[in-house]
């Protein structure tokens, strides 16, 4: 398998749409899925943080996955979350979503278990023997705990379908001291919204996005603003987002995410529990920056979305 992969743009980690039971709906997540789509996005994260991961059961996963991998008609790539407790099951699940057609498997570290570096290495080099699927290395330590430093990553250099690097722990000298000891050998992806811009700069080529669920477009001219160096065209933008940015680096990101969301006219903000409702000071504070937002929305430059 080829170390390198054509993975590049915006890639929202789409919202897992729910009935008011709280089951899934499945065709309101089509909908909200083939609507990023239209709006010009470059990839896809199903199953995420954001599409609530853990909140799902194995049946249910693989089902989202198929009504992303059906909208999506290859058009662009669909990457599918793997969030386990165990590297045996990680490879199970990343296993069962390849033979639904995703092109890729975001895995996360193994969860709740607190591993030292050699077992969080030894977890990615595991489902990389034993799934046959490029993977996206996930890095989120503030949420998950595990760190998947520079280092980690480094020694997972010949594994050769370990092939992508999301990093969401906001120190964008990570991808430099990454790119220093061994290349392009991994394609580099942000993963926190609030520092896409810094990353663009230091050599990220992708983005996994959670508010571009919201601003699909404004997130895309971003993108493509910075990668061609248009950085002054692109600040504005940045600016003007940035409150709405913050809110992917939340504890309770995907609650605000939702309620984005369906402020926008884009989805429903309903979470699955353990999962809450925001309590009233929060959803007012993101009711009001979400209609600042929007009362301000700039004119985007062509970018040719």
């Amino acid at each position: 398998m080829s170390k390198r992969i054509n993975w590049s743009g915006v890639f929202p980690a789409v919202t897992t749409q729910f009935n008011d039971d709280f089951s899934i709906n499945l065709e309101k997540t089509h909908q909200v899925i083939s609507n990023v789509i239209r709006d010009g996005v470059s990839g896809l994260v199903v199953c995420g943080s954001v599409g609530e991961n853990t909140s799902l059961s194995a049946e249910e996963k693989i089902a989202v996955t198929e009504v992303a991998v059906d909208a999506a008609r290859g058009r662009v790539p669909v990457i599918c979350g793997v969030a386990e407790f165990t590297s045996v099951q990680a490879a199970k699940v990343a296993n069962a979503v390849r033979r639904v057609g995703v092109d890729g498997v975001m895995l996360m570290p193994a969860l709740v278990y607190g591993s030292k570096p050699f077992e969080t290495a030894e977890h990615f080099r595991y489902v990389a023997r034993h799934a046959d699927v490029p993977l996206m290395v996930y890095n989120n330590p503030p949420i998950y705990k595990n760190d998947v430093t520079p280092d980690i990553l480094i020694s997972l250099a010949d594994c050769d379908n370990v092939v992508c690097f999301k990093d969401s722990s906001g120190d964008t000298r990570r991808f430099i001291d990454v790119r220093n000891e061994v290349g392009d050998r991994f394609v580099l992806f942000a993963g926190l919204d609030d520092v896409v811009l810094e990353s663009l700069a230091v050599g990220a080529e992708g983005w996994v996005s959670g508010m571009s669920n919201v601003f699909p477009q404004e997130g895309e001219t971003i993108f493509r603003l910075a990668r061609a160096g248009r950085f002054a065209e692109a600040m504005p933008i940045y600016e003007w987002l940035m409150p709405i940015l913050h809110l992917d680096a939340r504890a309770d990101l995907v609650q605000c995410i939702k309620l984005c969301e369906a402020i926008a006219g884009r989805g429903s903000a309903l979470t699955r529990p353990p999962r809450l409702a925001l309590p009233e000071e929060d959803r007012v504070y993101v009711e009001q920056i979400m209609a600042k937002a929007l009362a301000n929305r700039p004119v985007l430059p062509d970018v040719g979305l």
